[in-house]
């Protein structure tokens, strides 16, 4: 075999020849595991400002699905878990916005829900700092619907080609296998819209108290459509009966290693059974250019925009096998029914495919006809064999249109269609217009007790504090100046940052 010689390697992000000289102090150029360069690392491809994101975007798919791979069995994120099996009942008819048939005043509707951790592995004590995953599968009569979410408001980043990125800089290094604030302050350095969400993770809403006493978001911006094709956008979020209550870093440290899920299973056998009210914001199309943000940026919240409650959830039942329901069941934001569809929210976008496509991988193929995970309806498509197919599977027609099986299933039905929108612009790889990084992060800092804002302050320090690198610091600190000049001076008081330098860059 004739192999190339190659006159000139990189050796640690450094062009070195094969005699040893040093050529250039160059980093590599990024490219696809095809060789190919990168173009851009920042953004997806999308159909104009407001379309969706495409699947032709190779480098999106191909990242997100080796990102998708990278561990095995466990979960990428989301590992640690705990669930409950309850039920949801409508408290009103909601057909002006949606024809999701949930949502009939007195309809009960069967739930499990997952809460979880994101970051920290499946052996983790509960009381790290860490978002709380609150996924909720309700098993309609129209199928599956998974409104899968967080108990923050917000998100780090607002496009999906980030996640894997913003994931390994929070994961343990590669090196060490320490979970390190150097890494994942110098990755958020350079992602000033994840002021937000790193505000509201370091407050003590990033410890909750247990996982009765929080509320959950579904994050991103969803679409609604009622039976006419009428299309409205919706945000929904779980607010407990139960209230709130947080713990400081102080508390959170000595809590029990199992403390949440103790808590959870031991008030549901005794038949303190909790709830949550689902509440839903609805904005209209023409709603859209006024704001001066973009509502389709899973980093920003709808402020002023009415909440609409829909009914109540209550959880009152544990499961009989912990394994067989809370690890294997699988939630994807894609796993939708009639009336709820997605919106152009980049890291939906993005995650539609990645979280089913993750399941796939980590269960098999047939994930969904699991116990946990099977819809209470009947399953009838041409999908066939693959990892765990115990499902019967009879017939010699695995395929469609056919004479020999129902034609209508290929007839003309509206009701059923997925709604249709326009398009503008070209085909594009740009950052959003109206980014507007820090402002949301600032009301969310005024809006915490003096109380709160302390121990925001000291939370962030303890983990700032450790990062080496002085430029990654300041620029840091500058991101907390800029949501709020309080917030800035403090921070940089605690972390031993210039308060002038970080003035003097916030005015450049």
């Amino acid at each position: 075999m004739f192999v190339r010689q190659i006159s000139r390697l990189f050796v640690a992000g450094t062009l070195i020849s094969l005699s040893g000289q040093v050529v250039a102090d160059t980093p590599p150029t990024l490219t696809q595991d095809s060789g190919a360069p990168v173009g851009d690392n920042q953004n997806s491809k999308t159909a104009g400002p407001f379309g969706g994101v495409l699947l032709e975007d190779f480098h999106l798919i191909e990242k997100l699905a080796r990102f998708d791979r990278e561990r095995i069995p466990e979960r990428v994120v989301h590992a640690r878990g705990t669930g409950a099996h309850g039920e949801f009942v409508a408290s009103r008819d909601f057909s002006e916005f949606t024809k999701a048939s949930l949502f009939k005043q007195g309809k009960a509707t069967p739930v499990f829900v997952r809460f979880s951790t994101v970051i920290h592995p499946k052996g983790s004590p509960e009381g790290l700092r860490d978002p709380r995953g609150f996924a909720t599968k309700f098993y309609t009569d129209e199928g599956n619907w998974d409104l899968v979410g967080n108990n923050l408001p917000v998100f780090f980043i607002r496009d999906a080609i980030k996640f894997p990125d913003m994931v390994r800089s929070l994961k343990p290094s590669p090196v060490t296998n320490v979970q390190d604030p150097n890494r994942f302050f110098d990755f958020f350095s350079h992602i000033p819209e994840s002021t937000h969400m790193l505000t509201l993770v370091y407050s003590d809403l990033g410890t909750p108290a247990s996982l009765r006493e929080m509320d959950g978001h579904g994050v991103h911006a969803l679409k609604l459509v009622d039976a006419d094709g009428n299309v409205v956008f919706a945000k929904f979020r779980w607010k407990s009966h139960q209230g709130v209550r947080t713990l400081t870093a102080a508390e959170a440290a000595v809590a029990d290693f199992n403390y949440a899920t103790k808590d959870l299973y031991q008030n549901i056998a005794a038949g303190n059974f909790p709830k949550w009210d689902l509440h839903v914001q609805i904005l209209r199309p023409e709603d859209i250019e006024r704001l001066d943000y973009n509502p389709f940026d899973a980093t920003k919240v709808w402020p002023g925009v009415e909440e609409i409650k829909l009914g109540t959830m209550t959880l009152n039942r544990v499961p009989d096998n912990f394994f067989q329901a809370t690890e294997l069941s699988a939630f994807s934001p894609g796993v939708m029914v009639p009336g709820v569809e997605a919106s152009p929210d980049r890291l939906l976008q993005g995650r539609l495919f990645s979280y089913a496509d993750t399941q796939r991988y980590r269960i098999g193929a047939n994930y969904q006809s699991l116990p946990i995970n099977v819809p209470k309806v009947s399953v009838n498509n041409n999908n066939r064999d693959g990892t765990l197919s115990f499902v019967a599977q009879t017939g010699e027609v695995n395929y469609q249109p056919s004479r020999k099986t129902n034609d209508n299933v290929f007839a003309d039905d509206n009701s059923r269609r997925q709604s249709r929108y326009a398009l503008e612009g070209l085909t594009q790889q740009l950052a959003i217009k109206k980014s507007q990084p820090f402002k949301q992060a600032g009301d969310a800092y005024r809006a915490f007790t003096p109380e709160q804002r302390t121990n925001l302050i000291a939370n962030l320090a303890g983990d700032l504090g450790q990062v080496r690198d002085q430029k990654t610091k300041e620029i840091m600190v500058s991101h907390f100046y800029a949501a709020d000049k309080e917030f800035g001076e403090r921070l940089a008081e605690a972390v031993d940052v210039s308060v002038e330098r970080i003035r003097q860059a916030s005015l450049q």
